[in-house]
Order: structure tokens, then sequence, then C-alpha cells
């Protein structure tokens, strides 16, 4: 059995690890000034408040935005309650006639729950599909969004395929029928570049601890110019400019700042590594597994993400059960008792057996080629053994013994650090 110290840590989609740098940076705001940013009647207070302004000046900075623009949160989901909620509930109570909601069928729980909650309300939610590739044709949507469109919400980066949507393309769809534009960029921010301006954006959802902070803390952009009102999903003390009472955890805050700060500054460096993490263990796993398969857009994915089907007809819970040194996760969603297959997957195309036998990757800051070795032996291992139980292995060779330092052939859209200006999409 392994523990974090010994584990092969591949789930950075899941949540990534506190880098270092972060943990130093929030340790005094719980040790030497624990006080409330809001008490701002002494001299602890006000330094913590002048703490969290800062951090909040740095993740304002991370998505080309103003500091007055950031809405601290709980975390994405809460973010993108507020965000969805929010919006047409304001919407509707000064009477505004637009009642549409389009979001797309492989979006997070939390987006389509939300949406389906205001269903309930009297809104119109449409609920579009995707290609294979996990892209939105654009011309569907231009065709879904009209005068009675109130809000389109589209994730920027996708949790499972990591799919880069072209969101410069979205936002100008959304801003041309006058409806506002949401995306959940929890999995964007670090991966690549963000400008609110760039794609024309009114609200977009951030968490920390996709970026190497703290869990427990994540943000909301609202645009100010022009402005963009909410409702409040909460009543409280009217913090955070009245959209979300309650008080701010400095140290939460001010490690979601730092986090931030060192996207900003070495983006570069973090794309560079995990690419060439990714493209060594997609190209050994290859090789060792015939017939394998990368699910979602060859090119318009980021870095860090792998979504693999494999073959022969055995799940991935039946490798991973023989990988316990791995920490990655399945192409299943769990839901109270029950785990079903992925409707992620089956969106893009899947059907039953092949999204249970979908694997997740997600390769991070901290993922070492020492470490990338020792997971696609230990994945190609655990796959024969699963195959060899169901008494399938016959029809599958053995894999090749030399570990490859060649390229994938994938070569994602926009990387992290060196994202050029969006192609278009071509729908098929």
């Amino acid at each position: 059995m392994s523990t974090p110290a010994t584990a092969i840590y591949l789930d950075n989609h899941a949540t990534t690890p506190v880098d270092p740098r972060v943990l130093a940076a929030m340790r005094p705001w719980w040790e030497a000034n624990f006080a409330n940013p809001h008490s701002v009647e002494h001299a602890m207070g006000r330094a913590a408040e002048a703490a969290t302004e800062t951090a909040r000046a740095e993740v304002a900075a991370l998505i080309g935005a103003e500091a007055r623009e950031i809405v601290f949160t709980s975390g994405a989901t809460e973010a993108n309650n507020l965000a969805i909620k929010g919006a047409a509930r304001f919407a509707a109570g000064v009477g505004d006639p637009r009642r549409r909601i389009v979001t797309l069928a492989t979006e997070h729980k939390c987006v389509l729950e939300s949406v389906r909650d205001l269903e309930r309300e009297g809104f119109e939610p449409v609920i579009l599909p995707v290609g294979r590739d996990g892209l939105v044709d654009l011309d569907l949507l231009q065709s879904a969004v009209d005068a009675r469109t109130l809000l389109v919400s589209v994730m920027a980066v996708h949790n499972e395929i990591g799919v880069a949507q072209d969101l410069a393309a979205i936002g100008h769809i959304a801003k041309t029928a006058g409806a506002l534009f949401h995306t959940d960029a929890a999995q964007a921010a670090g991966r690549i570049p963000l400008d609110v301006g760039e794609i024309q954006a009114d609200l977009l959802s951030l968490s920390a601890h996709k970026i190497y902070g703290p869990r427990g803390i994540g943000a909301l952009y609202v645009r100010r110019r022009p402005r963009v009102r909410l409702l409040p999903l909460f009543s409280g003390g009217g913090q955070e400019r009245g959209l979300r009472s309650g008080t701010l955890p400095a140290p939460l805050v001010v490690g979601f700042g730092e986090a931030a700060r060192l996207v900003i500054d070495q983006r570069g460096l973090d794309t560079a590594h995990v690419r060439q993490q990714r493209d060594r263990l997609l190209e050994a796993l290859r090789l060792g597994v015939p017939g394998l398969r990368l699910n979602g857009h060859p090119e318009r994915r980021v870095s860090g993400n792998l979504n693999l089907t494999f073959p022969g007809g055995v799940t991935a819970e039946a490798i991973m059960a023989r990988a316990p040194d791995l920490a990655l996760s399945t192409g299943s969603a769990c839901s109270t008792a029950a785990i079903e297959p992925s409707y992620v997957l089956r969106a893009i195309g899947l059907d039953e057996a092949e999204a249970r036998a979908t694997l997740r990757l997600g390769l991070g800051r901290f993922t070492t080629p020492e470490a990338v070795d020792r997971a696609a032996s230990l994945l190609i291992a655990a796959w024969r053994g699963a195959l060899q139980a169901a008494g399938q292995l016959g029809g599958h060779p053995a894999p090749q013994p030399r570990q490859p330092e060649g390229p994938t052939g994938i070569d994602e859209h926009p990387g992290v650090g060196d994202m050029a200006a969006p192609s278009p999409i071509v729908a098929e």
C-alpha cells in the first residue's frame, strides 16, 4: 500500500500540491498576525487587510483585471454559482425579459446543476453538445445565442479531457448578441494565458488549489466597465462589495495571491517542463500499450493533461487496483454510493465500456522524469496484469523495454506562456 511519501502523484487536475513558497507566505498570517482583516480599528487588522488587498491585486494580474473586480469566494464551485445564479436572479429582479442560458453538456457539475436550478425559476437552459474532440461547434453556438440569451457559460479548459475552448470567439458571439459571457477558468489559470479584455469575459471563476495554492479559496472576476450586476447567494455583513459576505481568511487569500504571482513569474518554465514530462509519459505508454487512445482534441489542449482509453476490454478500476503506488483518476464520476461512467466521456462519443476503460493523468510543476518513467512502467504492468486476469493477454504483444526520448506528435494548442492568438476552429 502506498503512502503520500511514496505515491507518484498524477492527479493535478483534481488538486495541486501547495508550493512551498506559497506555504511560507501563508504561515505568518496564521502565527504572527492572525487578525481579522476587517478589524481595521487596530494595526494588526490593518496589516491583514493590506495583505489581502495585495493578494487581490496579484490574482487580478493573473487575468488582466483590476483588483477591485476580484471577489473572493470559497472556491470555483461557489464562484460559478454566484456568477450564474447571481446574474440570472438580478436580471429577473429588474424585469429583464431575457431568460435563455446557454452552456455545454461537458461543463462541470456545478455549472450544469446551477442552470438546472434556474430552470425551476423560469429560465430556459440550452445545453449544447460538443464534438468528439470536446470542442463546441461555433456555428451551433452562434445559432443558439440570440436576443433571448442572458448568459453564455463555457469552461475555458476542461478538467477531464484538457481541451481549450476558443474563448475569444465565444466571447465575441456572446457580446454580439448582447449576452453576458462567463467562463469557468479554474483549470485554465496557470495553463493558458488569460486576459478578460481579450476574451470579452464579464465573469470568470478561479480556484487557488488548481495553481499550487491552498484549498478553500477561489475568486470570481466581475466586470466593472460596463458594470455587471449580481445578486449575492446569501446574506451577511456585506463584505466583498456586498456580493460575498463573511470574514476573509487572510492566510488563504495571501496564499492565493502568492500562487498567482508565481504563475506569472514562471509560466514559461512550467509549460516547458510539464510538456516535456507529458510527452515522455505518453510515448512510453504508447510503446507499451498498443491501441492506447488519447481523448480530446490533439492540439487544442493543455500540456499537463492525458485522458487515455486503454484497449483490451479491461476497466480503469482494474488497472488502478494493480498500481496502488499511482495517484490518478479514472474516467468515472462518483455520485453518492454509485460509480457511473463519466458523463463527459459519454458526451464526446465514448460508449460505456470505453468510458470505464479511461484514465485521467494530470502532470504538474513537481512531476519529475523519474516519476514519469516509474509511472509508465507501473501502468503498463497493471494493464497487462488486468488483461491476463481477464484472459485477454494473448492478443497484445509485450511492450518494448526501452524508454523513449522523442516527441509524441502532440502539439497542444496555445501552450502556457507561449500561446499565440487563438486559431479558428473548423466545425466538422
